[in-house]
């Protein structure tokens, strides 16, 4: 039999079964994560049913949805916990969701991915995803491990990690990386570049165990955002960031002050993430579990963000109206190189945009569980602060040659240093605090042998103060001060068939509390009272299975997500809906007696707005505008599927092999909630060899998008009708070897 043991969504994170929970959760363990070979921590969740996660950005700036949950980008229902404690409370703020604060390293024991479930009870009250990221712990033995990394885009990263034991029960972990690249898409310079150090001690209690651990990381690379798909040449492998821009200046507040921007500092995180963990147990019945984080550092983003459509030069100057803003001034030169810019090249305003963040949070999570012989019951606390210092310029457009590291133009005339921007700017300075206090109970019931019962009940407060100066006056033009508080509640049930198999129901409501961001794009119209709390419904029946070759999990899911809010840029008008979602999850895996594995993973899914805006028409009732009213949610496929083959195989004299991929089937989707772009559907195909040349060495080469398919996961965000996308990465190959110890 296939048994796997989860801590995620338990009573007070003691370890359950996977068989015997009453909800959907996956694990991933460190060789599932060596196989994967992620580019980013988004890119891991993809190994997780009911996620859809856009790691096109790069090392950071992910777009994460969670099945059927409504997102207009970064990850709104995605919460990314490190040993029970969620790393930083809102799961997103503008330029900022969690997988930017956290990377995958040597360090990582295994990842548990919960969708919906008791969550919305427990921890922070996430509706959606929490991924808890549990780190390897030290033993009696000392072992270690060290790794070299290279690939076709010159990556160059060197891991290790060694744990052991101190003293008698006292036990250690430390661990990181140092890397640098280009990046996949070349920058021309090391646009890729980090280092992470962790630690984690363990100590061994006569009645327990506690844990302590300290991660710190300096990492940042390009922010990879939609490239021109009406000009030739520009494909997967194609960025505007490059040596020719890498250098630029922009203006902001109201006396114009020049900032000088360096490209490649990319977007990503320099900061700590530190905790503490503990489980005591105080006698027979009752025990005692802690859970705390403290996050702190600066979460930074710097890019070259295109606004509105590519424009032929050739015609631009045929027919100055092919692009109004593009107004000629001289003949058009390369401000870098002085070159003449030919009639058949394109040019495209892009802007430079800043986004500073320095962020602290808290958290605290406090867990009382007893045991009894028909029920358990856990008695929680949870209190978190989070805090935001930020600094924003945004617009400063400016024109640039489409093209691989596409230097400024010169002979346009919004071009000019003297000239703001060629459309809009928006700035920002803006501080807020964030307190939440929340205390919850659940309690279980085995009715039976066969049948168990659980409720849970969470009461929270929330508490948001903010202030921001736009347009860097001096003096504040939008200040908040919030205090709400929400009741949330989960129903389960978790019946076995047999020993092996078993049936799982659950429903739950829930909610997103507003965050900073929620109040300054919506102030003005929605701001105050409950009009920004999102309201999540979900339903759950699930059928599992550990068999002796298989394990299955396949869960029907249903949700409703009620006062949704999209701005497509700051002072836009408000979008509010309503969205609903019915789907399957499949989260299968199959094991032959010849070493041969496979992996199915799946959801399918039916999304509509169920409350949104109608369409506009004309007299003659023709559609003059497209509403949202009764669309499919944006971004989000109908079917995504999985398959991921391996196949182990001994070579004699010591050697072994392990052979495997995974094919991607992604059907379309639509780029924006009015369903007026598609993005087609794809199939990627990834291919990778594990080489155990002795008991110490082994070897990997990873094959990424072996055909090289020129894939979309979005489309302009800020304006849908330009013709902009994003692309998948491109093909690459990565080969490691490692030596353990």
């Amino acid at each position: 039999m296939i048994e796997e043991v989860v801590v995620t969504g338990t009573a007070g994170g003691g370890e359950l079964r996977k068989l015997d929970a009453s909800f959907a959760i996956t694990n991933v363990s460190s060789e599932d994560i060596i196989k994967f070979s992620p580019k980013s921590t988004a890119d891991l969740l993809k190994s997780i049913p009911g996620v859809w996660a856009e790691s096109s950005g790069g090392v950071s700036g992910a777009n994460v949805f969670v099945r059927g949950f409504p997102a207009t980008g970064d990850a709104p229902f995605y919460t990314l916990e490190v040993e029970g404690a969620p790393i930083f409370p809102p799961a997103t703020l503008s330029f900022l969701e969690n997988s930017t604060l956290f990377r995958i390293d040597e360090t990582i024991e295994r990842v548990e991915g919960l969708r919906g479930g008791t969550q919305p009870v427990q921890d922070n009250g996430q509706p959606g995803l929490t991924t808890n990221f549990l780190l390897k712990r030290g033993g009696p033995e000392s072992e270690g491990l060290v790794k070299y990394s290279t690939s076709d885009y010159d990556l160059q990263r060197i891991d290790a990690v060694a744990s052991g034991e101190i003293s008698s029960g006292f036990y250690y972990m430390i661990g990181g990386y140092v890397s640098s690249s280009p990046g996949i898409r070349d920058a021309g310079y090391s646009a890729e570049k980090g280092h992470q150090f962790t630690i984690n001690l363990t100590k061994e209690l006569e009645k327990g165990t506690i844990d302590v651990y300290h991660r710190v990381t300096d990492d940042h690379g390009t922010w990879y955002l939609p490239g021109a798909l009406n000009v030739p040449g520009v494909d997967s492998s194609y960025t505007q960031v490059g040596t020719l821009n890498r250098q630029g200046t922009v203006q902001y507040g109201p006396e114009g002050t020049i900032l000088a921007v360096d490209q490649g500092d990319g977007r990503g995180w320099d900061g700590s993430v530190s905790g503490v963990s503990f489980d005591l147990e105080i006698n027979d019945i009752w025990s005692l579990s802690d859970s705390m984080n403290i996050t702190k550092g600066d979460a930074n983003t710097v890019g070259l963000v295109p606004e509105g459509g590519a424009v032929n030069v050739g015609a631009l100057l045929a027919n100055p109206d092919a692009d109004p803003s593009a107004e000629v001034t001289g003949a058009l030169t390369g401000s870098a190189t002085g070159r003449a810019i030919g009639s058949s090249e394109y040019i495209q305003q892009f802007g430079n945009w800043v986004v500073l963040k320095d962020i602290e949070s808290f958290s605290n999570n406090l867990a009382l569980t007893g045991a009894y012989e028909k029920f358990d019951v856990v008695v929680g606390y949870y209190t978190a602060t989070s805090s935001v210092d930020e600094f924003w310029t945004l617009g400063n457009q400016k024109y640039y040659v489409v093209e691989q590291g596409g230097e400024l133009v010169d002979g346009i005339a919004c071009n000019d240093i003297s000239v703001d921007s060629c459309t809009w700017n928006y700035d920002i300075d803006a501080k807020g605090d964030i307190t939440n206090n929340a205390f919850y109970t659940a309690v279980t019931y085995r009715a039976t042998d066969a049948l168990s019962l659980d409720v849970g009940v969470r009461r929270e407060s929330h508490e948001v103060e903010y202030s921001v100066d736009e347009g860097l006056t001096g003096s504040i033009s939008k200040s908040v001060q919030y205090d709400e508080s929400k009741t949330s509640f989960t129903v389960g049930g978790n019946l076995a068939l047999t020993e092996n198999t078993g049936l799982f129901a659950r429903y739950s409501e829930g909610f997103k509390f507003p965050y900073f961001d929620d109040f300054r794009d919506n102030f003005g119209t929605y701001q105050g009272g409950e009009d920004l709390i999102k309201e999540v419904t979900q339903y759950e029946i699930g059928y599992k299975a550990s068999l002796e070759n298989i394990s299955a999990y396949l869960t029907l899911f249903g949700n409703e997500i009620i006062g949704d809010t999209f701005v497509p840029r700051p002072n836009a008008p408000v979008e509010k809906f309503n969205n609903e979602a019915l789907g399957l999850e499949i989260d299968v895996k199959w094991y032959h007696e010849s070493g041969f594995t496979l992996g199915v993973n799946g959801t399918i899914q039916n999304t509509e707005i169920t409350k949104g805006t109608p369409d506009i028409l004309d007299a003659a009732g023709n559609v003059v505008t497209k509403g949202t009213q009764g669309n499919e949610a944006q971004r989000q496929p109908p079917y995504q599927l999985r398959l991921s083959p391996s196949y182990d195989l001994e070579l004699g004299k010591g050697m072994s092999a392990t052979l495997y991929g995974a094919l991607t089937f992604v059907d379309d989707r639509y780029a924006d909630n009015q369903n007026t772009v598609v993005l087609d559907g794809y199939e990627k195909l990834d291919l990778g060899v594990i080489l155990n040349a002795s008991e110490n060495l082994t070897l990997q080469v990873a094959a990424d998008n072996v055909t090289d398919e020129d894939a979309l996961t979005e489309g302009d965000p800020r304006n849908a009708g330009a013709p902009n996308g994003r692309y998948i990465m491109p093909r690459n190959f990565k080969f490691s070897v490692g030596y353990t110890f």
